[in-house]
């Protein structure tokens, strides 16, 4: 069969039923009061019509019918198109004042990761990204996401947009969805965790596929999504139902001792707070309680408080002893170099070579 190319014709005005109305009233010399008398309606319900302010429904199609001997159907499609043509107008309208909000998202970005397509048309590449959001317009987006700007602490030499932090865990969502998971028990993801943390020795093709599966009969979908430029987040968590969480890393800082931290520091606010909150590593300041019980949850699940005391003791703090305190933890030897480096036991330039790095395939 031959290719063809089909144009499709959209109009950028409506022609209202009421218009043609007026112009069969003409062509028949009657006036608007003798088709009110004929077809049982009010005067002032056919001024209405006349003028567009009133939809004509299949009742009024019918008296229509009856009264001017031209098919309901008629009327009835006269309507319908001209209420596409009209929303399609006012759509138009809408996208053109929400192009400006479209230099707020990462498009490039997110089609280079395969979350939108990349078009050329602006206003097309707009209702791609609304459709990636699942809302209407831009003023849905604001009610979905409605305090990204105030929960997100700034950082001082990065500008930060609440859009890309939005789109990020949009992205969450959306997979999230796809992993089947066991309806949520406390006591089997505190369990979970215990065998998480005999895997940070291990690489990503083994931890990573083994603690989505043990999170996974626990309630819990652990997703890695690439953070987007201007998000400045690693990590959150928050609830898609009262059955299902989502601890979501980006591997923004890409060295084990972050990820592990930010894994446990996530858990935490799954055992320890409530499941109506968001809450984003490194972004949200708003309750400082909270975040400070995560962090000595993770801080102590992956080193014991005792024995991570007891190790500081000896000095000096070298490679080597950092090495055979990690194996006798039977955790990796980044994750030690990052407390240590973190309580300022040494400094932040020292020991990095034990920490592994990990990159984006």
């Amino acid at each position: 069969m031959d290719n063809q190319i089909v144009n499709e014709y959209l109009p950028d005005y409506a022609v209202a039923p009421g218009e043609v109305l007026s112009y069969e009233l003409e062509l028949r010399d009657m006036t608007q009061q003798e088709l009110a008398k004929r077809t049982g309606l009010t005067p002032k319900h056919i001024i209405s019509l006349v003028k567009a302010k009133s939809a004509i429904t299949p009742e009024t199609a019918i008296k229509l019918e009856r009264a001017l001997g031209m098919p309901a159907d008629y009327w009835l499609n006269l309507e319908s198109l001209y209420q596409e043509a009209a929303a399609r107008i006012n759509e138009e309208a809408s996208l053109e004042h929400d192009l400006v909000w479209l230099n707020r998202i990462q498009v490039n970005a997110m089609a280079k990761l395969g979350w939108i397509e990349k078009l050329s048309d602006p206003k097309a590449q707009l209702v791609s990204v609304l459709r990636f959001f699942g809302i209407a317009s831009v003023s849905q987006w604001d009610d979905m996401w409605p305090n990204l700007n105030v929960a997100y602490r700034q950082h001082n030499t990065h500008e930060v947009f609440a859009e890309s932090i939005s789109a990020w865990l949009r992205r969450g969502e959306i997979e999230a969805a796809s992993i089947a998971c066991q309806p949520y028990d406390k006591a089997a993801f505190r369990s979970a965790l215990d065998e998480i943390r005999n895997l940070t020795t291990q690489p990503p093709e083994v931890f990573v596929p083994e603690m989505k599966r043990l999170c996974a009969l626990a309630g819990v979908a652990v997703l890695f999504i690439p953070a987007l430029p201007k998000s400045g987040v690693s990590g959150a968590t928050r609830w898609l139902n009262s059955n299902k969480a989502i601890i979501q890393l980006s591997l923004r800082y890409k060295t084990d001792d972050h990820l592990w931290f930010t894994f446990f520091h996530e858990a935490a606010h799954i055992l320890l707070h409530g499941k109506k909150e968001l809450f984003l590593e490194g972004a949200n300041g708003l309750d400082v309680e909270k975040e400070n019980e995560a962090n000595d949850f993770a801080a102590s699940e992956l080193i014991p408080r005792r024995a991570f005391d007891l190790f500081v003791k000896q000095k000096p703090i070298s490679k080597q002893s950092i090495i055979s305190f990690a194996e006798s933890q039977g955790i990796s030897a980044g994750i030690v170099v990052g407390q240590l480096q973190h309580n300022k036991h040494i400094h932040v330039s020292h020991c990095n070579d034990l920490k592994r790095r990990f990159e984006w395939a």
